[in-house]
């Protein structure tokens, strides 16, 4: 085991207070929050069980890990939810001076559609 994978090997949590292991030597029933989405669950409230730590790029990093036996399936957005956000994207996209609706978001910088923003330029 190298220098640096022994640094950061404290499974008892006695160094850094929690379960510590290097970059790709945790066990199994740990995820990261980002494995746990892709497997579609949520951390669900539990504390942290257990991180991994890694020397990168300005200094140590490190990744928190939760138990996959814990974890609960994420919620899913109803149908009124989607509903909502739909009418905010069509809001956001449509023009507030020629009524419009854009395939692009208006930038509130200009405050509405490029064609009204730049008339000399889109004829």
């Amino acid at each position: 085991m190298s220098r640096v994978r022994a640094a950061f090997h404290d499974p008892a949590g006695t160094r850094y207070g929690i379960p510590t292991f290097w970059w790709r030597g945790a066990p199994d029933g740990y995820a990261t929050r980002r494995q746990l989405r892709n497997r579609g669950l949520c951390p669900g409230g539990q504390p942290v069980a257990a991180q991994v730590l890694w020397a990168g790029v300005g200094g140590i990093r490190a990744a928190y890990l939760y138990r996959l036996d814990l974890a609960r399936p994420k919620r899913t957005a109803s149908p009124a939810v989607l509903a909502a956000l739909a009418s905010a994207m069509r809001a956001r996209k449509t023009c507030p001076t020629c009524r419009a609706v854009r395939p692009y978001v208006i930038s509130r910088s200009l405050g509405e559609c490029v064609p009204c923003a730049y008339p000399e330029v889109s004829a």
